[in-house]
């Protein structure tokens, strides 16, 4: 049987990965490899830092197939150097073939841009010797819309630089899609793109939220510069802010207005909904 690794396994992402293949992969089969690896699991834990690049090596040992999720640090630069170190470690451990998460409407950027990481990691990946790669690009968490609404209820709407069209794709369904191609055949050299059923404008965004909460919700264009002064005021420090209209500027290009049915290919089920994110967290965001 084949030996299949998540690195990156303690995020809110990986944790969802390894608890889908968990499902269907033997005990024996799984490593869970991150920083804290959990040494309670019916599965192993193995140590692997993304700062630490011969942790990573030893974790990857003896894996047939390796997920790749970026860690969580905006600082510019630094998920660029890691995944690198990754790419690197996983071609040293000889690992037979390498998934790679990155984002849809990846190009190249400057590092003070969010999007940076992922065009290196992939042009990395592929260029490596590593003997199989997929990448899996997955469109914007419908899970992170919701922490946006969250922290734009007082505010009464929701800031977007435009009124930019996103296909909003639920955590689960990318944990899903990522565990299935980690356990099918057929993926060497595919890019996938993990997005919802439909791309939404920020206005249908903002009737949606309206609906769940039973009072307006408006949409807030505006500058980058007005939106960063205004993320400052709120207290969130430089990097977040940065990173936060980063995302934004992403979303204004086009970058997750895309539509593809890989999730559906990969998993036989359709994406959950934005309107049913929202609708099973409505209690959350100040439903009346």
């Amino acid at each position: 049987m084949m030996k299949i690794g998540v690195s990156g396994a303690s995020g809110q992402l990986g944790s969802a990965v390894v608890q889908a293949l968990a499902e269907t992969v033997a005990a024996e089969n799984l490593v869970a490899i991150s920083r804290t690896p959990k040494t309670d699991r019916t599965y192993a834990g193995r140590l692997g830092d993304y700062d630490q690049s011969e942790t990573l090596v030893a974790a990857y040992q003896g894996l047939d197939r390796l997920l790749l999720i970026p860690g969580a640090d905006l600082r510019p630069g630094i998920r660029s150097r890691q995944m690198l170190a990754a790419v690197d470690a996983a071609a040293q451990a000889e690992v037979g073939h390498v998934f790679l998460l990155s984002a849809t409407g990846t190009q190249r950027e400057g590092e003070s841009a969010v999007g940076a990481a992922y065009w290196h990691s992939e042009q990395a990946l592929i260029k490596s010797a590593i003997p199989a790669w997929t990448i899996l690009r997955m469109s914007y968490f419908s899970e992170t819309l919701v922490e946006e609404v969250r922290m734009s209820l007082t505010a009464g709407g929701l800031a977007m630089l435009e009124d930019s069209r996103v296909s909003f794709v639920s955590r689960g369904d990318v944990a899903k899609a990522a565990a299935a191609a980690l356990t099918s055949e057929g993926h060497e050299g595919a890019i996938y793109q993990l997005t919802g059923s439909e791309a939404l404008r920020g206005e249908a965004v903002c009737r949606l939220v309206a609906q769940q909460i039973q009072r307006p919700f408006a949409l807030n264009v505006m500058p980058a510069e007005v939106l960063r002064a205004g993320l400052l005021k709120t207290g969130l420090p430089d990097v977040v802010a940065d990173a936060v209209v980063s995302m934004k500027a992403r979303q204004a290009r086009g970058a997750y207005d895309i539509v593809s049915g890989d999730i559906v290919r990969l998993t036989g089920g359709t994406p959950c909904s934005l309107a049913e994110i929202l609708a099973s967290t409505a209690g959350g965001l100040g439903q009346s």
